[in-house]
């Protein structure tokens, strides 16, 4: 039998359908914008998502053989959230992570919960990208949809509720709610009442890995899966993305680019120090059973190079449209080859962490008449790598070493830009031959619920190394220098509002 998995982010969806062995038989794609609203607002279309969900787990199910797909699951982008009304529409667009209008119930909600308190259960600390904000805004700015709500559903657990079972999810995607307990692993009570919202609203709980239920005959044959087919809980985007690159173990680290940019840690078990808390920097399950994770994140990665494409990228975009290639390896081609003069600050959405702010913008440092676009580029993409040093510096201090770091996501399949995070980083990456993280590991959990084998041991079977990137000791050196001016630029910029 074969198994799929499906990973829904925040620019696209994407189905991939592998052999028990790990082999990629079939895989589609569908894109999809992010809408944008003046007083902060990035929504998707729900009913958009999952009609493009649906879409791709039919094509890649119609490239492997006929009917063969035995068991799936979902890597889902964290937080976005639906409200869904009794006839089981959409009540509203999802509110994606760096949707910001929520952020006074995030700046006010903790000091009366109380901030160490909120920590110590959920494990995050207070953003306006997490489900609990958002929902207080939702209730009181749109209380006709709070009202009409039957259910509030993220993507995991909506699809599944679009495919006729009863909904659940993954603890690591209950986590990035901010409503779920992560020891006693259950809906917070306390949370839910401070709130007005019954925990029969929310979907079930349960570990990655687990069976959700089986799919309805008349789904699995307008999608082309195996009669009887499973639906497996996978959960948050990331820790299911760690998976599909072997990262099980404390000491090893996914470095993930796709909207977001992230670095994401295994622990043994869960970690709750303040140096992490004050660096907004979470614990949380993975979805291998009895480890933990955290994620160290700039809401700005793979979306800035999108956005160079869309307003700077014409050529690019029309050279792809003509030979068939991709524009975004035209625009990194087109890239400067030499470290940049520039100094970026990546805070064209809100930050990550650690700073967690959502007022600073980003900027540009350093223009002169004779500064190339090439320059601006790869500027850009420093930018964002120094991000992520800032941040695996900071877990390093907290004692969350980290000696191997595991590319995956689109960005990986770019030797020029693993290369240049390599060297900024100043530590090797490891480049995988399956760089859609995501999907792999879902299917993994797909595969582990149908055979029962752990799923780790699927990883070890799976996960193959292509290549392996080492800085440069030149370069690094350079922007091990250039480093110490990024650290400088945040404490610059933030008071100034523009």
């Amino acid at each position: 039998m074969n198994y799929m998995g499906v990973d829904i982010g925040t620019s696209g969806c994407k189905a991939v359908v592998t052999d028990a062995g790990g082999r990629q038989l079939g895989s589609a794609y569908r894109e999809y914008d992010v809408r944008f609203t003046d007083d902060g607002g990035a929504e998707l279309d729900s009913d958009e998502v999952i009609g493009k969900c649906l879409e791709v787990i039919a094509e890649a199910a119609s490239r492997a053989p006929a009917r063969s797909v035995k068991a799936l699951a979902v890597s889902s982008q964290g937080e976005a959230f639906t409200a869904v009304g009794k006839d089981g529409s959409a009540l509203c667009n999802a509110m994606v992570s760096s949707d910001t209008r929520s952020d006074p119930y995030a700046r006010s909600w903790p000091e009366h919960f109380g901030e160490r308190e909120l920590y110590d259960v959920t494990g995050h600390t207070a953003h306006p990208m997490f489900t609990l904000f958002k929902l207080l805004w939702l209730k009181e700015n749109r209380p006709e949809v709070w009202r009409a709500a039957v259910r509030f559903l993220c993507f995991e657990d909506l699809l599944q509720f679009r495919l006729g079972l009863d909904p659940a999810m993954g603890w690591p995607l209950a986590a990035r709610t901010m409503l779920f307990d992560v020891r006693r692993h259950e809906w917070h009570g306390a949370i839910l009442d401070r709130i007005g919202l019954a925990p029969s609203k929310l979907a079930r709980p349960l570990p990655s890995g687990s069976v959700a239920g089986e799919l309805p005959e008349e789904r699995t044959r307008e999608l082309g899966l195996a009669d009887r087919a499973l639906v497996v809980t996978g959960g948050h985007d990331q820790p299911c993305a760690a998976l599909g690159a072997g990262v099980t173990e404390a000491g090893k680290a996914m470095y993930a680019t796709g909207t977001v940019e992230c670095i994401a840690p295994v622990f043994a078990e869960a970690i709750f120090d303040e140096r992490l808390r004050h660096a907004n920097l979470c614990t949380y399950d993975h979805t291998v059973p009895g480890r933990y994770f955290s994620v160290a994140f700039s809401l700005t990665g793979g979306n800035l190079l999108k956005w160079f494409r869309d307003e700077f990228g014409a050529a690019e975009v029309a050279e792809a449209q003509r030979s068939g290639a991709n524009a975004y390896e035209l625009l990194l081609a087109s890239a400067a080859r030499e470290p940049s003069s520039l100094m970026v600050l990546p805070y064209f959405t809100p930050s990550g962490t650690p700073y967690f702010d959502t007022a600073t913008k980003g900027a540009i440092l350093g223009l002169r008449l004779s500064t190339t676009r090439g320059e601006i580029l790869r500027a850009l993409l420093e930018g964002i790598a120094f991000e992520m040093r800032l941040n695996l510096d900071l877990l390093e201090s907290a004692g969350c070493a980290v000696r191997e770091l595991r590319a995956v996501g689109g960005g990986a399949r770019s030797a020029f830009w693993t290369q240049l995070k390599s060297d900024v980083l100043g530590k090797p990456i490891t480049v995988l031959d399956a760089p859609e993280g995501g999907c792999l590991g879902a299917a993994m959990l797909a595969c582990a619920a149908d055979t029962g084998e752990p799923a780790a041991a699927i990883a070890e079977r799976w996960v193959r190394i292509a290549s392996t990137c080492a800085p440069r000791s030149d370069v690094s050196a350079f922007y091990r220098e250039r480093f110490e001016t990024y650290r400088r630029v945040y404490p610059a910029i933030r008071g100034v509002r523009v």
